[in-house]
């Protein structure tokens, strides 16, 4: 009797895990749809807020000051929203996030304004979806060895949306007009946050014991900035973190300066660009989910890092060089191979490197990179665009990868 006992807990046992397996698995896919609806709203702005720049009467150096501003906020909140969503759940905090979008949406709706351009930037201190919060419930719910894999996937998504946002806003701004593009925008996002409070779960996190210290320290404020440097001190965290923010400078750069380049260099039309970043998603789409999950079962993680650095610097020689938008369009498969690789790998080795109970705060700080590039890119990319050219961006990058991946070589 006692066997036949132990034999029906033991089945219950399985199939309770795989139940549970299977709900995770079903919610990493519904963050997967919310995250290619996230980057089509979001392509869907890129393909207004330059025009609208221009028609407003932005040169180079003021469009630069406008990302800068995005930059220097969304460094702050990265870090301390990822810190909420660790404290408070991914529900809510997905939830904050898809509001400040519908708020931001609105907003350039009816920027008339260049004050106004300024303004609705002001909510993207709480729009970190993509960047920190979906990446967190992606990292809480796969398992170790398979989390870079998950975490591509993402890109996949991202991907999808570039495509169908840059195509759609492309289309939108160029019949119709930059107001109804970012209403249709709002409205996308008002659709994000009710998959948001439909499926996702309260909390991602795994519920182990806790000490009374570590309870009290769970407790204290998102403003906590001890509580939030002090992931900087698990093993391998700091010199992980360090390449990701000087390599991945220079192509931050040259991403942020992009929309300027597409107009002021290349001479593209809001539909002709909405064609190369369809093109950019196509690229995108291939690598992070045929090529990064076979790559990252085969080879570690550092290889591929180095491999990334490697490749990075290669198109920063490339585009140095580059004299046409047929030119660039031969560099980025690379670039974005480049991209995704040390994107997810970083992000990898940083999030296996802290407990459970702070991915979100790591991916938070992960994030802050990205908007420290926003912060100093635009200003540097600036200056560098206008006084020495596109070439200059690309020498720059050039130089400095080959550094990062000598001193990786030697450490």
């Amino acid at each position: 009797c006692s066997r036949a006992a132990s034999d029906a807990d033991t089945r219950s046992a399985i199939r309770c895990c795989v139940k549970v397996h299977r709900c995770r698995k079903k919610i990493i896919y519904i963050v997967y749809v919310i995250a290619a609806l996230d980057i089509t709203w979001m392509f869907l702005q890129f393909s207004v807020t330059p025009y609208l720049a221009k028609k407003l009467g932005f040169d180079t150096l003021w469009f630069g000051y406008l990302q800068t501003m995005v930059g220097v906020i969304q460094l702050f909140g990265g870090p301390m929203f990822g810190r909420f969503a660790d404290l408070f759940g991914a529900r809510m905090a997905l939830s904050l996030s898809c509001t400040a979008t519908i708020a931001f949406f609105l907003l350039l709706a009816i920027a008339d304004h260049p004050a106004m351009l300024f303004i609705h930037k002001i909510p993207t201190f709480f729009m970190h979806v993509l960047p920190g919060e979906q990446r967190m419930v992606v990292a809480d719910l796969s398992e170790p060895e398979k989390r870079a894999d998950a975490l591509s996937k993402i890109g996949l998504c991202f991907g999808i949306g570039m495509i169908a946002g840059s195509t759609l806003g492309g289309h939108l701004n160029a019949r119709i007009g930059e107001a109804f593009t970012a209403c249709v925008g709002a409205v996308g996002s008002a659709f994000s946050l009710l998959l948001v409070l439909k499926f996702i779960p309260k909390t991602t996190k795994a519920h182990t014991p806790r000490s009374n210290t570590e309870s009290e320290k769970k407790s204290t404020s998102i403003f906590n900035v001890g509580e939030i440097t002090r992931l900087m001190k698990f093993p391998g965290v700091s010199a992980t973190f360090a390449v990701k923010v000087f390599a991945g400078l220079p192509s931050g750069i040259f991403q942020v300066m992009f929309s300027i380049i597409a107009l002021d260099f290349f001479k593209l039309q809001p539909h002709q660009n909405g064609y190369l970043m369809a093109y950019f998603g196509i690229v995108q789409m291939v690598i992070q989910g045929g090529v990064i999950g076979k790559l990252t079962a085969r080879y570690s993680e550092n290889s591929l890092l180095l491999l990334s650095i490697a490749v990075s610097s290669l198109v920063g020689l490339a585009q140095a060089y580059m004299q046409n938008v047929f030119h660039f369009c031969l560099t980025v498969i690379p670039m974005m191979f480049s991209l995704s690789v040390f994107n997810v790998i970083t992000d990898s080795m940083l999030t296996k490197s802290v407990p459970s109970s702070d991915t979100g705060t790591m991916l938070g700080l992960c994030s802050s990179v990205q908007s420290l590039l926003r912060t100093v890119g635009p200003t540097v990319g600036g200056f560098l665009y206008v006084n020495y050219g596109v070439s200059s961006i690309g020498q720059i990058q050039f130089v400095v990868n080959i550094a990062v991946f000598v001193y990786m070589l030697l450490r």
